[in-house]
């Protein structure tokens, strides 16, 4: 539950830190935003019982707050939380144990039975030959050509340069350094500029939207903004997201509409590719804006995920 308030930095910034493991993994955002909540509710329970540190965490510790969940109403509706609830519930828990070990630590103590056999979540990775049918897409993704030349530049911008959503949209037209074929990201996560590398195809795309696109959108000269709306104003993270729905209705492949891709899977997609390509981790690091090498270091793990499915 969010509303529980926390008093210990420890678990706090746990909390924190797990939310960011789920979402560099590729997790869907309702597993990212509800799954540290779950949690934050477990650590509430432990500040009750007055245990304040993981390491005093025991399996009798996880079947008490398990039997507290069993017998607590569910806010929302009159009486019990469901079946499905206490999964996600379980589910949380279990995740938080394999971060723990992905941090080099033990984990934590876990003997608990689901209540129905639910269907785990499936990291939404593209394969490179579904991303080739999103570019294909883009030829027939809108009736109007400059729509479909822009939903190829945001295919561009958001896989091929590894962009955050966010970046995307603060991008100007003069980031497009076509001379020394980068892109310049100047609304990097907290606020780190970087140059990412474009290829000769990417940079093909871009020069023909904005040359031949962009000019046709109502007073595109009124701003700076790389991606513009219909109305001529900078197009914003949910119009871009749009447009990648669109994209990918398009394809009229099942198998891509079932993963329910966002933005951001582009991201992880293309940083589970570079490793694919043998692509040092280090380089990985730079191209995607990480300030540590220890958060792109989990994309090792989901390789290993995606390889094994």
């Amino acid at each position: 539950m969010k509303h529980l308030k926390l008093q210990s930095e420890h678990y706090k910034v746990l909390v924190k830190s797990y939310k960011q493991w789920l979402d560099i993994l590729g997790y869907a955002e309702s597993t990212v935003y509800n799954l540290p909540n779950h949690l934050q509710e477990f650590f509430y329970f432990l500040e009750q019982k007055s245990i304040l540190n993981i390491n005093h965490i025991t399996a009798k510790t996880t079947k008490e707050y398990y039997s507290y969940l069993q017998e607590r109403n569910n806010e929302r509706r009159n009486g019990a939380l469901s079946k499905s609830y206490l999964n996600k519930h379980q589910q949380a828990l279990k995740k938080f144990k394999e971060y723990l070990q992905n941090h080099n630590h033990k984990g934590i103590h876990l003997h608990l039975k689901y209540e129905t056999n639910p269907t785990e979540e499936k990291l939404n990775i593209l394969t490179q030959e579904e991303i080739k049918e999103l570019f294909t897409a883009c030829s027939y993704s809108h009736d109007t050509k400059r729509f479909r030349l822009r939903d190829k530049a945001i295919l561009s911008i958001v896989y091929s340069c590894g962009l955050r959503r966010n970046e995307a949209v603060h991008l100007d037209v003069k980031d497009v350094l076509f001379d020394k074929e980068r892109l310049y990201v100047r609304k990097g996560k907290n606020y780190k500029e970087r140059f990412v590398p474009m290829n000769g195809y990417n940079l093909q795309v871009l020069e023909d939207y904005i040359f031949e696109a962009r000019p046709e959108f109502y007073n595109y000269k009124d701003t700076e903004a790389l991606l513009i709306s219909q109305q001529g104003r900078r197009m914003d993270g949910m119009s871009i997201a749009n447009r990648l729905k669109a994209i990918v209705l398009a394809t009229e492949n099942k198998s891509i509409e079932k993963k329910q891709i966002t933005l951001h899977t582009l991201r992880h997609s293309i940083a589970t590719h570079l490793l694919q390509k043998e692509v040092p981790l280090e380089s990985i690091k730079s191209f995607l804006g990480h300030s540590s090498l220890e958060s792109t270091q989990i994309y090792t793990h989901l390789l290993k995920t995606v390889e094994n499915e």
